[in-house]
């Protein structure tokens, strides 16, 4: 089959608005909506307004296709999606993460322009707990092929042993005739034949094979020709890598190596983007975070992008790919439950026939924190979607991420959430703000701020919720614990043989949760909530100097959940370091500098952060403020110094240790020792001079036509170190390219990623641009105060 990129000569437009925009897909119609304190969707969607969306595109159907297969896949579309072609409609898709196959052939005019319509539905609020976006989000793709071919996603490719290595390779195909099936085996980007096959099912030994892991992510390409006599009817190509998961209670094997997974939890937009998925953005995060030590990403809560999981097979990150946050009850009124017993099975199978050949995706996640196991219904529900799983895919262990606190409480009569959808604390928050009382945010923020960390793992603890929630863990693979990691020392005896990962927990708790997976071979991993800061669930891991912070649900203006290892824009923060430092792969102490621009105002911290810090000395205008400074080393003793005069020396304990000073603008600097005070690494940080100005930094200096570019524009000095304390509206324009989006990582803001001008926030803002068809993109910033500046990037054909 052929799969052509579909993505350009549509237009759109909402339902209540007669003017069609053109547009390139993907495209996330939800950015370009108004934000309003009242938004039905409130903080959970960074309140966004919903609409209705429809997409059109006019394009020809050759006369020679007719009686050839025809289709147009889609990678996302959020969501209740219609497919019409030429007004009759081809195709339904409830689910807004799945891809999905439009047939065209029953209403296709040959040899003449036919018109697609999308329509995506997205007006019903709430639906989401996180920001959502809408409209054709990811990319789309033609596919065309004879009425004899290779069927869509026939080739399944498996790792049978990897010593020796060999793989079988099944083919599907759709023939009148009888046919011949031939397989070639190359290195990925060769075209040199290492090895050959012929049938619908073989078996295929590689010699002399380089395995795919995390360290070497080695990719082989299977080419599947469908002969007829001498005549190839079809062709299909596939990326593979050698790679067999095996879990036993010794452990996590990936090619008969034990595997420690090192986690990020992740959400699906992209920042200043919004939910529109480009292969540039997804490889850029997966690369980001595998740079700060992180291995493994848990797709929270839907399954990935096709384009993240092609850079994690590139650059060997594993996978925990979900499925859902919900399954029949209601977390939002107007979620995905109601369809969810109708469409589960098509779901998974569309999740498991893309998932199948990508070696990064070693195992899948059922749910997230639902609460119907806490009876026989529910428990019942599990094992079937396990075994359904298990007969789709038998390669894969499956997990779920399983919140022991939420089950037990729903079992009681006491769930977090109504039937009909909403949490159960929100009628009593809003009578409260009715009243007016002193009350600070919502019930359901105080009980979660109680139970935060121990607290938490002590309701976990009982012997109540191990009951409640035994059936549904035993029923999975591996079984997936949310905050509960107080129960990892306990299950070796309550249950021996389970095997248990900590699918969501609290960055803070990096230290003791390491060692633990490191100590007990039953625990396989840990996923921190979370590894990169996203839309909506505004302001959960805030910390604020500003009355507002107080609550759990932040009022509007509020955008980003504000919590994360690396901020919406790919800048790391103490949590990257801290976890990194805990993984044994920092050389060096990382310092790590609390905002020191809200002198006597005293910070409020949130459930889901465990440091404000973020390395920078450059605090124009604080001079003698308060300066808390964090350092992270595996080291016995940290000394620090501003500008060559010792602050002391301090012990280093689960480590990290606390230094207080007054700021000074200099150079700071960290020496850690070992046990016997022998130098085992230094770092600085240095403040920026006076000499301000705004700073164009593409993150490449080429790039080629149609792709995009990562911009990030700054407030630096001469040297390019960044100014924390001096943010400036910034607009950009560019020239021979499209801004896609321009923003900072400013938590709570009245500004818009679409506009083209922003505020930086810590000196810091991001623009992303297509670019065009030229041979350079131009990019010129205006910063108020502080002039302009421009940057020309070479565009290659």
């Amino acid at each position: 089959m052929r799969r052509e990129d579909f993505n350009t000569g549509w237009k759109y437009r909402n339902v209540n608005d007669r003017q069609w925009r053109e547009i390139t897909l993907p495209h996330d119609a939800m950015l370009f909506e108004k934000r309003r304190e009242d938004a039905p969707g409130t903080n959970a969607v960074g309140y966004f307004e919903g609409g209705r969306y429809i997409y059109e595109k006019t394009f020809l159907i050759p006369k020679e296709w007719e009686g050839d297969y025809l289709a147009v896949e889609f990678e996302g579309v959020y969501q209740h999606a219609k497919v019409y072609l030429n007004d009759t409609l081809v195709k339904v898709c409830e689910y807004g993460y799945i891809p999905f196959r439009a047939e065209l052939m029953g209403a296709a005019v040959y040899g003449e322009k036919n018109v697609i319509r999308v329509e995506a539905d997205n007006s019903d609020q709430p639906n989401s707990r996180w920001y959502s976006g809408s409209g054709i989000y990811r990319p789309v793709h033609l596919i065309h092929a004879g009425s004899t071919h290779i069927d869509w996603q026939g080739v399944r490719i498996k790792t049978l042993s990897y010593e020796p290595a060999k793989i079988q390779i099944r083919t599907s195909v759709t023939a009148e005739t009888e046919v011949k099936i031939i397989l070639h085996v190359t290195e990925a980007g060769s075209d040199t034949v290492i090895a050959k096959a012929e049938g619908t099912e073989a078996e295929i030994e590689i010699p002399g094979a380089k395995l795919w892991d995390e360290e070497h992510p080695h990719l082989y390409r299977c080419r599947v020709l469908l002969m007829e006599n001498d005549t190839v009817l079809d062709e299909a190509e596939e990326e593979f890598g050698i790679r067999l998961v095996e879990w036993t209670e010794k452990g996590l094997f990936i090619n008969g190596k034990e595997t420690l997974l090192k986690g990020a939890c992740v959400h699906h937009d992209n920042g200043v983007l919004g939910a529109a998925t480009y292969d540039k953005s997804e490889e850029r995060r997966v690369r980001l975070l595998k740079k700060y030590g992180f291995n493994a990403i848990r797709s929270s809560h839907n399954p990935a992008a096709e384009g993240m999981l092609r850079a994690c097979d590139k650059l060997g990150v594993y996978v925990m790919d979900e499925t859902w946050d919900m399954w029949y009850g209601h977390k939002n009124k107007y979620d995905y439950a109601d369809a969810f017993m109708e469409n589960y099975h098509s779901d998974i199978n569309a999740m498991v026939e893309r998932d199948y050949n990508h070696p990064s995706v070693i195992m899948y996640s059922i749910g997230n924190e639902v609460s119907e196991p806490k009876d026989e219904k529910g428990v019942q529900l599990g094992r079937e979607i396990v075994e359904y799983v298990h007969k789709a895919d038998d390669t894969r262990p499956v997990t779920a991420g399983i919140n022991l606190m939420v089950i037990d409480m729903a079992s009681r009569g006491k769930g977090v959430y109504k039937e009909e959808g909403g949490r159960s604390d929100q009628e009593k928050a809003k009578k409260r703000k009715a009243k007016k009382t002193k009350a600070s945010g919502s019930l359901f923020f105080n009980m979660m701020t109680s139970m935060i960390g121990t607290n938490m793992n002590k309701m976990a603890n009982s012997r109540h919720a191990d009951e409640v929630t035994s059936p549904i863990l035993d029923a999975l693979d591996i079984a997936g614990y949310n905050y509960a990691s107080g129960r990892y020392p306990l299950e070796e005896k309550a249950h021996p043989g389970r095997l248990i990962i900590g699918t969501e927990t609290f960055p803070m708790d990096i230290a003791r949760n390491w060692e633990m997976v490191k100590k007990y071979p039953y625990l396989l991993g840990d996923f921190m909530w979370t590894g990169w800061d996203y839309l909506g669930e505004a302001g959960i891991g805030a910390w604020t100097y500003t009355a507002d912070g107080a609550s759990f649900d932040k009022p509007y203006p509020w955008l980003l959940a504000d919590v994360g290892a690396l901020d919406i824009l790919g800048d790391a923060n103490g949590e990257a370091y801290y976890a990194k430092t805990v993984w044994g792969l920092s050389d060096k102490p990382y310092i790590g500098v609390r905002p020191v621009n809200h002198p006597g105002i005293r910070v409020r911290t949130a459930t889901w952060r465990g440091t404000n810090c973020f390395a920078s000395w450059s605090w124009s205008g604080c001079t003698g403020n308060k300066a808390e400074i964090e350092v992270y080393a595996d080291a016995a003793r940290i000394e620090l110094l501003l500008n060559g005069k010792s602050l002391g020396k301090k012990k280093v304990k689960a480590y990290k240790t606390l230094f207080r000073a007054k700021y000074r603008p200099g150079k700071l600097e960290a020496v850690a020792y070992d046990a016997s005070g022998r130098e085992t690494g230094r770092n600085t940080l240095v403040s920026a001079r006076e000499d301000l100005r705004v700073s164009v930094l593409p993150e490449e200096e080429k790039v080629k036509a149609g792709d995009i570019i990562y911009i990030p524009v700054c407030i630096t000095d001469q040297n390019g170190i960044v100014e924390s304390n001096m943010d400036k509206k910034i607009s950009v324009s560019v020239e021979g390219g499209t801004l896609l989006g321009f923003g900072s990582a400013r938590p709570c803001t009245l500004e818009s990623f679409v506009t083209g001008e922003y505020t930086t926030y810590c000196g810091r803002a991001l623009a992303v641009v297509k670019a065009g068809e030229g041979d350079k993109v131009r990019v010129y910033v205006q910063a108020e105060d502080l002039g302009s500046a421009e940057h020309w990037i070479d565009i290659v054909q």
